[in-house]
């Protein structure tokens, strides 16, 4: 069975007169990012009419001015701060007679979290209640009923997470573009869907000595509370930005040799022209080099042009419907 990959493949060969038992055909170009083996063979502009162009499926695009961002992706995960964090312990010995609370409830300051019977002598024993110290939710519960616990004893953990950060881990090589007060874009793992805008509000004085990388605070708003602590974070922070920069869609761009080119249509004739590339973001990638603004550049059937330029260039005429 033939795949529309294949069959393709197979219009590109024969519009350019490819003969496959003779001709060695180099392999097609990935798109934007990946290396391509290139071919010998006379390489310049490739002519094609109306019809081979639709035989093809061919798309372009302007390159036009849009506001872009330069970027650094760092990984990271969810954590409270830790100012926003309080263990919860008693200065005395006793027996845990009845607790209030559940790992994950919401609770106010001062609500009663346990209540701890004294084993100091009295009759009754007096009980001490174990309130909490701060508004957030218990994240570590170490008591049943029944437990003895000491002073030392740590009973609960209630985290504050109406603001959390995402801890990130930036190479020694990035280090010096990244500053606190920077913008930041979040995506989680497990909200694949949603996109966060927060800052940077830390960057860590140390830096690891087995991974190379030093940890940078990413500060977001939570007031949902669909963060978690150890939640899998992506986040790119915003190392410079330009309004009007020069851009074409990322699935124009090849590369083959460390070149990056696109394919530029003008009348009949597809040209190859390199350019230079400089930020680049989920869906376009500015150029620095090699276009102007209007220029139309082929989105859809580069890889396929890319061949044909590698095999010869112009394409014999296609039949006429």
């Amino acid at each position: 069975m033939r795949t529309r990959r294949h069959t393709k493949f197979l219009a590109v060969c024969a519009i350019a007169g490819i003969a496959l038992l003779n001709v060695e055909v180099p392999r097609l170009a990935h798109a934007h990012g990946e290396q391509i083996e290139t071919g010998a063979g006379p390489k310049g502009p490739i002519r094609l009419t109306a019809v081979q162009i639709k035989a093809l499926g061919l798309q372009t695009a302007d390159a036009g001015l849009r506001a872009i961002a330069s970027l650094l992706t760092v990984n990271g995960e969810v954590a409270a701060f830790p100012d926003a964090q309080a263990e919860v312990s008693l200065r005395i010995s006793g027996s845990v007679v009845a607790v209030y609370v559940n790992l994950g409830d919401t609770v106010k300051a001062g609500q009663k979290l346990a209540l701890v019977q004294s084993r100091f002598v009295g009759n009754p024993p007096p009980t001490v209640t174990v309130a909490s110290p701060r508004d957030g939710i218990v994240d570590a519960r170490n008591v049943t009923i029944g437990q003895s616990v000491e002073p030392n004893t740590t009973l609960f953990r209630v985290s504050g997470m109406s603001r959390v950060r995402v801890v990130g881990k930036v190479y020694e090589e990035d280090l010096g573009k990244v500053r606190a007060g920077q913008s930041a874009f979040v995506k989680f793992l497990a909200y694949p869907d949603r996109t966060l805008t927060g800052a940077v509000s830390f960057v860590g004085p140390l830096l690891d000595p087995e991974t190379r990388t030093v940890d940078v605070w990413i500060a977001l708003d939570n007031k949902d509370g669909v963060l978690k602590p150890n939640l899998f974070a992506r986040a790119d922070i915003v190392l410079g930005q330009n309004a009007a920069a020069l851009t074409v869609p990322n699935a124009a761009i090849l590369e083959a040799n460390g070149e990056k080119f696109v394919f530029v249509h003008e009348g009949d004739k597809f040209n190859r022209v390199e350019i230079e590339v400089g930020a680049v973001d989920d869906e376009y990638s500015e150029v620095t080099s090699g276009l102007v603004p209007d220029d139309e550049v082929v989105t859809v059937g580069a890889r396929e042009l890319y061949t044909l330029w590698l095999t010869g260039g112009a394409a014999p005429a296609a039949d006429k419907d």
